[in-house]
């Protein structure tokens, strides 16, 4: 079989942002670990005084492609955990004390929860119902008092009086986002998923349902520790740039100064199975798709930490490992459309005028971790009210910020098309996390692509020779397209007249490939360049 990888890389004129020569600051990551801690991946977590409540999640790895297979049973995480990082301690308690529908609901996977002061409020999730006879996404509403809950784990006393729950069918959400902005909640992205996963399609044998929910759902919890409801606000729906699930919507810190949301990636595009490069700012006003950034290092949900200096008014965002689309391999950007497992860490910085640009971090995951992962603050870290970091708070040269702990551990890149149970797992891995300013080791690598507005892309891939290029234009311009062999011999040239603003595809087929060989694709308009390298293998 014939395989072509995309190895990107950008010849792009580009002036460097102020920030991009010095690092802001380095991360570092030390592996901890707790006893009999066990794996999981895609959980909820709550926390206070230092100790950390973990509910729901899967116990296994990647969810493997057979239907009866898929997300069964004996993954689901049926214990209440609670951690002490600094003790390393940990107790659990069996969720088979609660009424029914909580216990459901707080086994499955990929809930979405958000911690607003003692209480932690977890919504919607998938997983296999008894009550159903069959997996289905949870329309609920739990409300979880977490120092309750954690004293009572600990003395081994009961846990039922800390849960509370309702029903509602704009909670039936699996994969999305739950944040707020001041006194609003956002529920942002995510699907409806109802029935047994089946790659090969909703037709085929158990058949499942999948909405998107292609919306931000807003709303306010109105709780006085005894009475919980909910009053909803009218949501903003967008079909094609909400259409997400499984992504990263991480609190910022606007250059206006104003709290707010940034949703990175997630997938999948509307008109093909791969994430979306570019991302959807959100705050009190409704939301804006920028497309001027790509983010191509870490689309899937991973552990992130949100940092913001006021002295500078830049916003960083810090991405630990996962699935992504991209990596780099010996200094060239590698296109993968299987979208597999990365090691990579890589920040986001937004500027004081609002310009965003990607940055590869001198360090890596030790493996393919971080898919599912949660990054967990420490104990009286500086924070703004959105559980931003406050970079300039922190006056050590050296501080421990959290704590990575899960997610999904992979024995290599590419594991979804064999995938039989084995070849990955849910960790228990944590590591502690640490800020170091001032450090003069260390560069973080600009990603050109990433403030490129042309967002060249060559897919599918793996191929034989027939792809299609992407790209965008911001003006109505020809393009000449380019393509070359290894040795330089030119294979076509090509000038595409007048161009419309937007995006534009061409298709192509390399005639008398040749396997093993190597082809470069550059575009070019009156403004920008790039290029991408194909890798011909057998």
């Amino acid at each position: 079989m014939i395989r072509i990888k995309i190895l990107a890389f950008l010849l792009i004129a580009f002036t460097a942002n102020s920030y991009a020569q010095t690092p802001p600051f380095q991360i570092a990551i030390e592996p901890m670990d707790i006893p009999d801690l066990g794996g999981l991946q895609a959980y909820a977590f709550g926390q206070d005084n230092g100790k950390w409540l973990i509910i729901g999640g899967r116990l296994d790895g990647l969810h493997r492609r057979q239907p009866f297979a898929a997300f069964d049973v004996a993954g689901l995480n049926t214990q209440i955990t609670v951690v002490d990082p600094v003790t390393q301690q940990k107790w659990s308690a069996p969720l088979a004390s609660l009424p029914t529908g909580l216990r459901e609901q707080l086994s499955s996977t990929n809930m979405e929860f958000y911690q607003q002061g003692d209480y932690l409020y977890i919504l919607g999730g998938y997983g296999y119902s008894n009550t159903a006879g069959d997996h289905i996404t949870y329309s609920k509403l739990s409300a979880v008092h977490v120092p309750d809950v954690i004293n009572a784990i600990v003395n081994g006393a009961s846990i039922i009086s800390g849960f509370r729950q309702i029903t509602d069918t704009m909670f039936a959400v699996t994969g999305g986002y739950l944040s707020k902005i001041n006194d609003i909640f956002y529920l942002t992205g995510g699907q409806k998923f109802m029935g047994r996963y089946n790659p090969m399609g909703p037709d085929h044998g158990p058949g499942f349902i999948q909405n998107y929910s292609n919306s931000i759902r807003r709303f306010t919890i109105l709780d006085d520790g005894v009475n919980l409801s909910v009053s909803h606000l009218p949501l903003i729906y967008d079909a094609t740039n909400l259409h997400r699930r499984d992504l990263n919507v991480v609190p910022q810190i606007m250059p206006s100064g104003q709290e707010g949301l940034t949703v990175f990636s997630g997938v999948f595009q509307v008109d093909a199975d791969l994430p979306f490069l570019n991302c959807v700012n959100i705050d009190i006003n409704g939301y804006t798709v920028n497309n001027d950034f790509s983010q191509y290092y870490n689309h899937y949900h991973c552990a992130h930490i949100p940092l913001y200096s006021a002295e500078n008014n830049e916003m960083h965002t810090v991405f630990f490992g996962g699935i992504a689309q991209y990596y780099e391999s010996d200094g060239e950007l590698v296109q993968d459309d299987n979208v597999p497992f990365v090691k990579t860490i890589a920040r986001v910085t937004r500027d004081a005028s609002g310009t965003m640009a990607e940055y590869k971090l001198p360090i890596e995951m030790p493996a393919f971790l971080g898919a599912g992962s949660e990054f967990i603050p420490a104990a009286n870290i500086p924070q703004f009210n959105n559980e931003v970091l406050k970079l300039d708070d922190f006056t050590a040269d050296t501080t421990l910020v959290g704590y990575i702990y899960g997610g999904i551990s992979s024995t290599a890149a590419n594991i979804f098309f064999t995938n039989d149970g084995t070849q990955s797992s849910a960790s228990s891995q944590i590591f502690k996390v640490y800020v170091i300013k001032n450090s003069p080791v260390g560069i973080h690598e600009l990603n050109k692509q990433s403030t490129s507005t042309l967002h060249m892309q060559v897919y599918p891939n793996p191929n034989n020779g027939n792809f299609i290029v992407k790209f965008n234009l911001k003006k109505s311009s020809d393009v000449t397209i380019n393509i070359q062999d290894a040795n330089g011999r030119l294979i076509e040239n090509t000038t595409l007249k007048n161009l419309k603003v937007g995006e534009n595809t061409y298709s192509k087929e390399i005639e008398q490939i040749v396997n093993g060989g190597m082809y470069y694709i550059t575009i070019e308009t009156g403004y920008e360049k790039a290029t991408q390298k194909i890798v011909v293998e057998n």
